[in-house]
């Protein structure tokens, strides 16, 4: 091709650059397809095509095209707006993450040990559930380098100890001027470092904040839908305060505009996370969570805009990590300060006993025993002797009320429909014999947070996922054994076996304690039977690691009460009231007794006034 011909070809291009920049809204490759279609449909398919020069020029015409539409858009990185995609895995003990050089990104990220409940493998990212952009400023351009290409020293390969990969984009020969996206995977663990550095970019990139916009469609992992999206939701750390998150139970798109520092974020589901922490934290941030009911492939869409601090960046110090990994309390805990809050164990006080007694009981069984069904027993076991001498002082102050029920009963005969007169009589006799009425009740209340801070370790304890006992074929969410061809309201599509047998324990434990609570009548001894049929109800849905602890932890208490009864003798209890009555007999009044009759006192004379 010489001078001339060179010279036309410019003239030509630039001619049709002016042209469809201007005045054709299109560009045309349909044009070109459908020439090429023409020419296809008038030769045989065995018949080679002629080849008169025409398609070489077109191919330039395109690439020019191209390149002028990425002069447009991306200004000086334009040169590396397109290129040829490579991809590798890199692997240690605990996951898989597939690298791409377009945009120097994780692309794919497998958990080993972990899978869904299709028994597939559990793909945590991938291309179609998460996008991640990164933006800079270039003369006033929004250039996102996800949609640059990097070169980078990476291979496929395992990891036994922490290996750099690093993903650069060189703008000068002396490799001086560049962005450069470093990311840090350990031998094991699923904490993987990120650096984001831009040097000698002076000029070129804008003195504007860097944006970071993450997607994730979160991925179906549990078979229960309903509660996997009930479960899901962004939490997030402001610096300087403890976690919050938008709601997990709404139905609506959720946003928050966090427009103080940041320290973490996170994509959280029920059993895996996906999060960024910030060595500097994050100026801002915007995120947003909603859910299509109509999608069962996706449980619900997350959004974090993310503000990053352009000097950090420039200074080599745009520092992160990511997590992808299970909710383990013993994980989470040594990654950051407050991550280990991404396992929900209720609220402060149940989640101090969760922390400081259940899971590690839990944790030092499971280093010796592989059923999870033998740990819960062995655990109801443990905290049933732990809560003992509680128990037994319940049981002792039910056994005075016991003895005390004829002349309790007296009282009330005497006294008719006037309950406030027995009930002032009752307390003076009480005080005569030495009970505290309020002893029986101390000892129960004592044992609550223990009960409800169960309620949250069992349903998120994901050691208990997809681990089988008996007919359950996962602790972790309800067991079945009828599945309902109709829907029952605030029951379900199920039976729950194990929530059957919890509630029939309950009621009939309910049962033998009312034997010993004769200060108990009228409609409240039936409504302590109430709680039990709305538990029967309300955890048809639950974890059967939950339900099943609650009926051994029934079945023991039984065993409690029987040998209680042993050793209880209530002939020496009453022969002990008879002795502390004659002691008692010219004792003065407490403060709190007479501050007790005082305020019974002016209730009576309150109604009173009203009938009038």
């Amino acid at each position: 091709m010489d001078r001339n011909q060179i010279l036309g070809l410019v003239l030509m291009l630039v001619l049709m650059t002016v042209y469809f920049q201007f005045f054709s809204p299109e560009i045309p490759e349909p044009v070109v397809e459908q020439a090429t279609t023409e020419q296809t449909s008038s030769n045989t398919p065995n018949q080679p095509i002629a080849n008169n020069g025409s398609t070489g020029v077109v191919q330039q015409v395109d690439d020019s095209l191209l390149a002028a539409m990425n002069n447009e858009k991306y200004g000086v990185f334009a040169g590396y707006a397109s290129g040829t995609e490579k991809t590798f895995e890199i692997e240690n003990d605990d996951l898989v993450a597939t690298f791409s050089t377009k945009g120097g990104q994780i692309k794919r990220l497998v958990l080993k040990k972990h899978l869904t409940f299709e028994k597939k493998p559990l793909v945590l990212i991938d291309e179609n559930s998460s996008d991640l952009d990164i933006w800079i400023k270039s003369n006033y351009r929004s250039i996102n380098i996800s949609d640059l290409y990097f070169s980078t020293n990476g291979k496929s390969g395992k990891v036994s100890a922490t290996d750099t990969l690093r993903f650069s984009y060189r703008m000068n020969l002396d490799g001086n001027r560049y962005i450069e996206q470093q990311y840090a995977i350990p031998g094991t663990g699923y904490v993987i470092g990120y650096n984001l550095k831009m040097s000698g970019l002076d000029g070129i990139v804008d003195n504007e904040d860097v944006q970071m916009n993450w997607v994730d469609r979160m991925k179906v992992y549990e078979d229960n839908l309903k509660d996997s999206r009930a479960k899901s939701t962004i939490n997030y750390k402001p610096v300087g305060d403890s976690m919050d998150y938008l709601s997990a139970t709404s139905t609506d798109k959720e946003t928050e505009e966090l427009n103080a520092p940041v320290n973490w974020l996170a994509f959280h589901q029920k059993f895996f996370t996906s999060a960024i922490i910030a060595k500097n934290n994050f100026r801002a941030a915007t995120v947003t969570i909603e859910i299509d009911e109509s999608d069962s492939t996706v449980v619900k869409t997350a959004t974090m805009n993310l503000t990053i601090a352009i000097g950090d960046v420039k200074a080599g110090d745009g520092q992160f990590q990511f997590y992808f990994g299970p909710n383990n309390y013993t994980i989470m805990k040594k990654v950051t300060d407050g991550f280990a809050e991404n396992v929900d164990l209720g609220w402060k006080m149940f989640r101090v006993v969760n922390k400081y007694l259940i899971i590690p009981i839990f944790h030092f069984l499971e280093k010796y025993i592989s059923n999870y069904g033998i740990i819960i027993i062995i655990m109801v076991i443990f905290i049933r002797i732990l809560l003992s001498p509680l128990t037994y002082k319940s049981h002792m102050s039910m056994a005075k009320m016991k003895v005390l029920k004829p002349e309790l009963d007296a009282i009330k005969e005497k006294h008719g429909d006037d309950a406030q007169k027995a009930q002032q009589e009752q307390m003076q006799l009480y005080s005569k014999v030495g009970i505290n009425p309020l002893s029986g009740c101390i000892p129960m209340l004592l044992q609550f947070p223990i009960l409800l801070a169960m309620f949250n370790f069992f349903p998120n304890s994901i050691e208990l996922r997809q681990k089988a006992f008996l007919w359950a074929h996962d602790l972790s969410t309800y067991d079945s054994v009828w599945d309902l061809p109709f829907t029952i309201p605030f029951y379900g599509d199920h039976v729950s076996l194990f929530t059957l047998l919890m509630t029939a324990s309950t009621i009939l434990y309910t049962w033998s304690n009312s034997q010993m609570q004769a200060q108990m009548q009228g409609p409240m001894k039936t409504m302590q039977y109430m709680m039990p049929v709305m538990f029967l109800f309300f955890l048809n849905s639950y974890s059967a690691g939950l339900t099943f602890y609650y009926f051994v932890s029934n079945i023991v208490s039984f065993g409690q009460i029987a040998m209680f009864r042993k050793f209880i003798d209530e002939n020496k209890i009453l022969k002990k009231l008879e002795e502390n009555r004659k002691k008692n007999a010219n004792k003065k009044k407490s403060t709190f007794q007479q501050k007790l009759e005082d305020a019974m006192k002016n209730s009576e004379q309150s109604r009173k006034k009203k009938k009038k």
